[in-house]
This record gives structure tokens, sequence and C-alpha cells, in this order.
């Protein structure tokens, strides 16, 4: 690390995982606090804990500079995290589109950080939902959960054409049955509790509020009956497309147009508790 470059130049040397690092490298880490080389920035990574602590209180003392970088887990921080780095790249995000955004790109955080930067680069200014399918054509239009939502609205049309999609496109037949069961039983625990407040809601079920009011967007139309009744239809599709039917293509199809067909039937009908 110490020898001169043969191309000459700056230097970028990282050292990861510095936490789990032996004796001999840590204390040739902490020597070169004491007399660093001009031409070269060095970086070390640190994943927490006490074991080496002594290595970064060293390098604080020599004034390097600290990057706290906590640990990301609930679905309130990725929010977060989504709109920081959109406003990081010089823009601004919609709260639609964040919800778009990770449900296309998922929970991995360079894949976020990365499509918040592309968007930016690509569509400037505000970031709306409709400038996140287009950007992730193919991604966010075909997932379980873009089945689910059109299944929950009632669009039987539009339920059948995103599932038709979906399987073409290589979903997971489990992963689409998995959304449409997360789908209506969220529903079902947004209608049986006796408040429309997104914050005491978000509490009580241990949600995100857009999630809260999503499910509750969802939930219009539905009466408790109806919603038990898709909650039958979900659990008989998660042995059918786990090898109980003969066909899991048929077996899903024919899920959502049961779902789609309980909520016509079911919407106005009198909401009654869930037993």
């Amino acid at each position: 690390m110490l020898a001169p470059s043969l191309f000459g130049g700056h230097r970028l040397v990282v050292v990861t995982g510095v936490q789990e690092s032996a004796a001999a490298l840590a204390d040739s880490l902490v020597s070169y606090t004491k007399e660093p080389d001009p031409e070269l920035t060095l970086v070390v990574v640190h994943n927490g804990g006490k074991r080496n602590d002594a290595l970064l209180k060293a390098f604080k003392a020599a004034g390097a500079a600290v990057d706290e970088c906590p640990k990301i887990s609930s679905a309130g921080e990725r929010v977060a995290f989504v709109r920081n780095e959109v406003r990081f790249a010089g823009g601004k995000i919609t709260p639609d589109a964040v919800t778009a955004l990770l449900e296309a790109v998922g929970n991995d955080l360079r894949g976020l950080s990365a499509a918040a930067s592309q968007l930016v680069s690509d569509f400037g200014g505000v970031i709306d939902a409709d400038a996140v399918a287009r950007f992730h054509r193919g991604q966010a239009e075909v997932t379980g959960f873009t089945v689910a939502e059109r299944v929950l609205v009632g669009d039987m049309a539009g339920s059948v054409e995103m599932l038709r999609w979906a399987l073409d496109r290589g979903v997971a037949h489990v992963l689409v049955a998995d959304a449409l069961a997360d789908g209506v039983r969220t529903a079902a625990r947004v209608a049986s509790l006796n408040t429309t407040n997104i914050g005491e809601l978000a509490r009580q079920l241990k949600l995100p509020p857009w999630k809260v009011k999503k499910a509750q967007a969802q939930a219009r139309g539905w009466s408790i009956d109806g919603l038990q009744q898709a909650i039958g239809v979900v659990a008989e599709l998660n042995a059918d497309v786990k090898g109980a039917a003969a066909s899991a293509d048929y077996a899903l199809e024919r899920a959502v147009r049961r779902i789609v067909g309980i909520r016509a039937a079911s919407a106005g009908g009198r909401a009654r508790a869930l037993r």
C-alpha cells in the first residue's frame, strides 16, 4: 500500500471488514495514520461492534472523515433512503413513485440508489409513478403485487392481463399467489378494525402507513363476508401452486377470476365483523 504506483497519480485503497482484521493489519493501519501518504486516499470499512474499535478511534483522532451508515431494515427507513437518494441526485420523488420503486426494485439498497440516480438523470425534476413505470418497464408492471392490486380493485380484464403478462415474463407462480394472499389478508385486517385513522391502523397492525393507506383503498367495495371468502380462495391457491393442482397457470387464473367475482357480488353488501 505504501509503495509508489508504477503509473503515478493519486491512488484509492479500500479496506473492508476491518472489524475482523488480524492484529498485524490493524497495527499497520494505525501506524499509517501517523504518516499518511498525500497521494493516497485510504477508506476503511468497519461493520460495527467493539472489535478493533481502537482502529476507528485512531483514525478519528488523526482527523479522518467519518460516514456513519446505520443499518436500514424497516419499511419507513427504506422510504426515507429512496427520498434521500433522489434528493442527493438533484430531484424530488412523489410518495406513490417511492412505493412503485420499492415494489419494482425490492430492498436492495445498491439497486435502489442506482435506480434513484438514473431516474433523476433520465427524467429530472419531480419523479412520479409514471416515470418509475416507464423506467422499469417489464419489472414494475409484472410483479405479483401488480396482479394483486388489479384483483383487489375488481378489475377483471386488467387482472387477467397482468397475470398472463407476469407468467409470460417468468414470474414464479408462488410469488403471485403470495402477493394475492398478502393483499387480501391486509385488506381484511384493515377493514376489520373500527378506525380509519392511518396512524392508528399502522400502529395496531404494525404496518408502514403507506401500506395501510394502500390497503384502505383496496378494501373499498369489499364486504367483510367477501373478504372472508377471498381468504379461503387464496388459501386454496397456496396449495394449488405448490403441486395440488394439475396446472398452476390455470389455478392462478381461476383464483383471480373467483376473487374478482366475489368482490363484484359483495360490493355494497353489509359489512359484518370477522369471526
